[in-house]
């Protein structure tokens, strides 16, 4: 075999043609999901699997969300007897602690996760935070804008960049970014109550974890909410460091998409 010697210009190269290939694939895609964090990532899964063209764009380094700090950085998470099906289905291996209780490895979860997802034929574009949406006559969410995330943090005035989808899934956590970016845009116009995000109540597992399974669910046309965004949305309690509800929510937003709005 002949030696190749190494060049650095190169290796740039290599790393910049790659990914402006998959970020311009990216740019007109089926289902664009906001926040690689369990539920996120167990969206693109069934998604990707089903054939449905889906990017995920991370706003942080990492992915996982809350999973992947475990409990107050104890790196274990719990799931009830549905979320241990659910994982079992990704090869995690888990622990019973007690009747209804298994126990997970935090980072071994995430990045089984995250691989499992990638294999399917998802991607996953970290770094990168939603700044706004589109929405034009239709009055449905028909895409997201993007800026880089140190774009952001630095607060430089730098124009984004748009991409194009059919389908919108906020799955960003507690602050479900992407809903109170449309109410701020459009005015308090989602599936609620209040027409706005009512905002999470304080902690209580057992009511969060039932819950977050009737709020996933299309909160405006085209815009699909999911994992602890939900519960945020629609006003109901966080739950801590119990995940079987945001993976069995991810889910259950790839089966609205699946079943209903891309039909």
């Amino acid at each position: 075999m002949a030696k190749i010697e190494i060049d650095e210009v190169k290796i740039s190269k290599a790393i910049v043609e790659t990914y402006m290939r998959d970020l311009l694939n990216a740019t007109e895609t089926d289902v664009a999901i906001a926040g690689a964090g369990p539920a996120g990532l167990t969206a693109a899964y069934y998604l990707a699997k089903g054939g449905v063209k889906t990017i995920i764009f991370e706003r942080k380094l990492c992915l996982g969300g809350g999973m992947w700090g475990g409990g107050m950085m104890l790196s274990r998470i719990v799931v009830q007897d549905a979320g241990k099906e659910l994982l079992d289905e990704f090869d995690v291996p888990t622990e019973q602690y007690e009747e209804g209780y298994w126990v997970a490895d935090a980072i071994e979860a995430v990045s089984t996760l995250a691989s499992r997802t990638i294999r399917a034929g998802a991607r996953i574009f970290n770094l990168i935070s939603v700044e706004d949406v589109m929405i034009k006559e239709d009055e449905r969410i028909s895409g997201l804008v993007l800026n880089w995330s140190a774009v952001e943090i630095a607060n430089l005035h730098v124009d984004p960049l748009t991409i194009r989808s059919k389908v919108v899934v906020d799955a960003t956590g507690h602050d479900s970014e992407v809903c109170r970016i449309v109410c701020k845009k459009i005015g308090p116009k989602l599936s609620t109550e209040t027409g706005g995000v009512i905002g999470e109540k304080p902690m209580w597992a057992e009511v969060g974890e039932k819950e977050i399974l009737e709020n996933t669910k299309e909160v405006y046309p085209g815009l699909i909410v999911a994992g602890m965004a939900a519960n945020a949305v629609f006003g109901s309690p966080r739950m801590g460091a119990i995940f079987g509800g945001m993976l069995l929510s991810g889910k259950k937003a790839a089966g609205i998409i699946l079943g209903k709005v891309l039909r």
